[in-house]
């Protein structure tokens, strides 16, 4: 009779244990893939996914947009055939995180860049045909012996309409940007109609609680906008408007009957008269790289835009240096063996670090109001210190902020970095004769470098676009009057861009979308090359 030997006995083992896992994984799959109550929420799921992507899809067809309605079918497909077919385990779990990742960063980076090459903003928010209307329908003037149209506001989905009935009697129905389209349906009263079926008719009380989206209604007559709209004073009556504008298809021009001006299309996204004066609003068309040849051509942007970028570098880099000596400083002192109640301290130091950062921005901003904060009126004896509103004492007060702010974070991982290192080598160099400061600088930077250089680089990127701390602090202030962007001497680049965007009676979407792709690249190219640079302290591991 043979012994088994201990290499068998191994091999046996090692089989049963690999029985086991693959008995209890095909467990774990059957019960993750059956059973009607799994499955019922498969289909509540999938079934509100699927008519979230329906909505879309009509949406999307309703503007055109062929193929961002395909690819929404083609993902919506093939998401319930993976979750209603066996198997496909991985596909499960790494669907809804690739969908995430889509929509939030891949489609919004890729819309920012395309936004990038268009002059979309304020004035150029839609369509050429949409501008047209709307141009035809700003000029509107009522004409003096328009015959009264019997008007009855009637509502469907939401939406109001015009029910009209003319001088001959005939009835038509219309809305905003919709011709009147005649009825035979309707329901008569007098020789006009009141009421349409599928239709709720607007009461008096319901018309003076919309009155005035109903008086900025205009209907069109026809399909040509130059034949004039129906608009109401008072939700009775109706009468003809004529635009003071016409617009020529054929030679795709408007021209102004009052002062017989024409304004021509010259592919600028609006209509421009000889003297160079534009009709607005204008449309959305596709202008190249201009808007990044006027970040950096255009004196009135290019001035205030490299000194914000100057002022940005600045900023990011004395808030890492700051911050990151700050909390080595404290890491050093508190890593000390010799001081007692260690922990105590340790918890007071990253209070900071507790607080949300917004909120302790808006407390700093009150204490150093100008004249009745805390650091003026009690520190300083009632002294007039603009702390905000001075360019440099502002560009002071947000360093001085971020470092009260970035010091813990810095606190803690200096802390643990320091904690890692061999006692051995500190030893081993105090018995050669190493000072404390040469153990300091040759030993312990070194070695803290390998772990909190990445994360230095992570913290230069993050104030690199700090927005949070700009806008709630000075709001980027005080405002540069000479810049030809809304801009401030605080402002780093992610503010400018928000500025740019959002702040103000304009807005310049494609102006502020280059500017983010400039960013990307400075942040790209900054990371890339600092993560290289680092590899160098890998050899000290």
């Amino acid at each position: 009779m043979t012994t088994p030997t201990t290499q068998d006995r191994e091999s046996t083992a090692a089989e049963k244990t690999r029985a086991k896992r693959s008995a209890s994984a095909a467990r774990m799959a059957e019960a993750a893939s059956g059973g009607w109550k799994v499955l019922l929420v498969k289909v509540i799921a999938l079934g509100i996914i699927d008519a979230i992507a329906v909505y879309s899809v009509l949406v999307l067809l309703q503007s055109e947009q062929w193929v961002a309605a395909g690819i929404v079918v083609a993902v919506t497909a093939f998401a319930n055939w993976i979750y209603f077919s066996r198997g496909h385990l991985p596909a499960k779990y790494l669907i809804p995180g690739l969908i995430f990742l889509f929509v939030f960063q891949v489609f919004a980076a890729l819309y920012t860049g395309y936004v990038a090459f268009t002059n979309y903003g304020t004035g150029h928010n839609s369509d050429k045909d949409s501008a047209v209307n709307s141009l035809l329908l700003s000029a509107q003037e009522r004409v003096p012996d328009s015959p009264a149209y019997g008007l009855t506001i009637v509502e469907q989905l939401g939406e109001f309409s015009f029910l009209v009935t003319d001088p001959d009697g005939d009835v038509s129905i219309g809305g905003d940007e919709r011709p009147l389209e005649p009825v035979d349906n309707a329901d008569m009263d007098g020789g006009k109609a009141v009421g349409l079926p599928a239709h709720n008719t607007l009461s008096f009380a319901d018309i003076v609680a919309n009155q005035q989206v109903i008086a900025d209604m205009a209907v069109p007559l026809t399909d040509d906008p130059n034949d004039g709209a129906l608009r109401t004073p008072d939700g009775s009556s109706a009468y003809v408007y004529l635009s003071n504008l016409v617009y020529d298809e054929q030679a795709d021009t408007m021209t102004d009957t009052r002062t017989g001006v024409v304004y021509s299309d010259i592919g600028t996204g609006a209509f421009v008269a000889d003297d160079g004066t534009e009709l607005r609003p204008g449309w959305q068309i596709w202008v190249g790289f201009d808007n990044f040849i006027r970040a950096f051509s255009e004196e009135s942007i290019r001035a205030p835009f490299f000194a914000v970028l100057i002022w940005t570098f600045v900023f990011a880099f004395l808030s890492v240096f700051t911050t990151f000596v700050m909390g080595l400083f404290l890491a050093i002192v508190f890593n000390d063996p010799r001081m007692k109640s260690k922990k105590y301290y340790r918890l007071v130091m990253i209070l900071p670090y507790a607080f949300p950062g917004f909120l302790s921005a808006l407390v700093w901003a009150g204490m150093m109001n100008q004249e009745f904060g805390f650091i003026n009126v009690v520190l300083f004896g009632g002294a007039d210190i603009p702390w905000l509103t001075n360019e440099w004492l502002a560009k002071f007060s947000i360093l001085l902020v971020n470092l009260w702010l970035g010091f813990p974070y810095m606190f803690l991982i200096c802390t643990g970095a320091l904690q890692s290192i061999p006692d051995e080598l500190q030893e081993a160099a105090r018995v050669d004769g190493a000072t404390a400061w040469q153990v300091f600088r040759s030993i312990k930077l070194p070695l803290l470098f390998v772990a909190v250089a990445p994360l230095l680089i992570a913290s230069f990127a993050y104030n690199f676009n700090n927005f949070t701390l700009i806008y709630m602090l000075t709001g980027g202030g005080p405002r540069d009057a000479t810049a030809g962007v809304n801009v401030g001497a605080t402002d780093i680049l992610i503010s400018m861009v928000y500025k740019v965007a959002f702040v103000g009676s304009t807005a310049d979407y494609g102006l502020a979308s280059a500017f983010s792709i400039i960013i990307f690249i400075l942040v790209a190219t900054i990371s890339i090359i600092a993560f290289r640079r680092t590899k160098a302290l890998e050899e000290l591991n």
